[in-house]
């Protein structure tokens, strides 16, 4: 029975996989369009902090999140529920048009994936990396400041953090780096010094 499960989720991890995989291909070009535009414009740094509060949109509900990868919904109905959002979030007159042109193209289940290529694009012309952190708990700033220092440390460049929260995360904290997930030996670390944070504070 133990093999069969090991055997699901090596089927199911090689499915998720193939699937990161498309959204990857579907992404790139939008996100490459735009970061070009956006370097083009001198507003790189506009529109990446425009891109980050849509993410934190996305991550921060799963309602918006489920809305916009729900093949039911149609693209139309999508584009104007985006329309009201851009209204009241006030975002970027660039990131509006570019999420604009997503949504038409009926491209919004890929959002997430399109941003997170966006800041690996924005991170490497900087010379730094991008390490998308979730935990169970929101970070504090000095631990962020402690997780990015050691990442630093770690990859030998200035290294810009996503934070996600997921309560359901067990072992309270996940980090990945491009599209790698950081070594256990570091995550060793990581908890570690989450723990001496936890004495500290």
């Amino acid at each position: 029975m133990r093999g069969e499960t090991g055997a699901d989720n090596q089927e199911g991890e090689a499915a998720l996989a193939a699937q990161n995989s498309v959204l990857t291909q579907i992404a790139r070009p939008y996100a490459s369009a735009l970061f070009d535009l956006a370097q083009g414009e001198n507003q790189l740094a506009q529109v990446e902090t425009g891109l980050s509060d849509i993410s934190r949109l996305i991550g921060e509900s799963d309602d918006f999140s489920r809305y916009l990868r729900s093949p039911v919904i149609s693209g139309d109905v999508k584009a104007s529920t985006l329309e009201a959002i851009l209204k009241k979030a006030k975002v970027n007159p660039l990131v509006g048009n570019f999420l604009r042109l997503v949504a038409r193209n009926g491209r919004l289940f890929a959002l997430d994936t399109i941003i997170a290529v966006f800041r690996e694009l924005a991170a490497a012309a900087r010379g730094e990396a991008t390490a998308d952190v979730t935990s169970a708990a929101p970070l504090s700033d000095a631990q962020a400041k402690a997780l990015a220092e050691t990442l630093k440390a770690k990859l030998g460049k200035t290294v810009t953090l996503n934070q996600f929260v997921d309560p359901s995360l067990i072992g309270g904290l996940q980090v990945k780096v491009g599209s790698q997930m950081i070594d256990s030996s570091l995550k060793t670390k990581l908890a570690a010094m989450k723990i001496a944070m936890k004495e500290v504070g």
